[in-house]
């Protein structure tokens, strides 16, 4: 079904697919005790990673779904590429890890992480979010989603497309996956 789908779709859905496989090795072997320990007080566990991602992409599909039936309603079909402009690279840029320290921000509040999410729900939550993210992409696949605008759920006033906004879900993950490896890594370390 993806051979059907247009390059820049398909770039997309590979995205999500890695940080699938991503994700998936990382709790690969982990254990619930440790991937639900913080490495320091204050800092975030495996499973706070997972959950703030979870959460993320739901929030940020909230904002994303109903411009996209506005505009399925509209027939606003696909004119160019689902890419991002300037200011939308420049952000998803940011996102991109490692984080730099000019980048690095407080989750807001409606993303934070619960205070001590287990790991095994925390992996399947953001597996399912990720699942949603993928079916949505599959079914606007054909809208103008670079011409398409939706409100950032985070900063109010600013709205990107919603070629941006599924470019940032990725770069999102792949920042918070690169920190649990970290902390996943460090954990092993003092066990050792």
């Amino acid at each position: 079904m993806n051979e059907d789908l247009p390059p820049d779709i398909r770039d997309l859905l590979d995205q999500l697919e890695a940080v699938e496989r991503d994700a998936r090795a990382l709790v690969a072997g982990l254990s619930e005790k440790l991937g639900s320990t913080p490495p320091a007080p204050g800092s975030w566990s495996v499973a706070k990673c997972l959950d703030h991602l979870a959460t993320a992409n739901r929030v940020y599909l909230s904002a994303l779904e109903p411009p996209a039936r506005r505009a399925k309603e509209s027939g606003r079909l696909r004119k160019r590429p689902a890419k991002p402009g300037w200011a939308g690279r420049l952000f998803i840029a940011s996102l991109e890890p490692p984080p730099k320290r000019w980048s690095r921000l407080k989750a807001p509040r409606k993303i934070r992480p619960r205070p001590a999410p287990p790991l095994t729900e925390s992996f399947q939550s953001f597996m399912a979010s990720l699942a949603e993210v993928r079916t949505f992409l599959q079914s606007n696949a054909h809208l103008d989603l670079a011409g398409v605008r939706f409100p950032n759920p985070f900063i109010p006033g600013v709205y990107f497309s919603l070629a941006t906004g599924l470019h940032i879900l990725p770069a999102h993950a792949r920042r918070h996956l690169w920190q649990a490896w970290r902390v996943r890594r460090a954990l092993e370390r003092r066990e050792k």
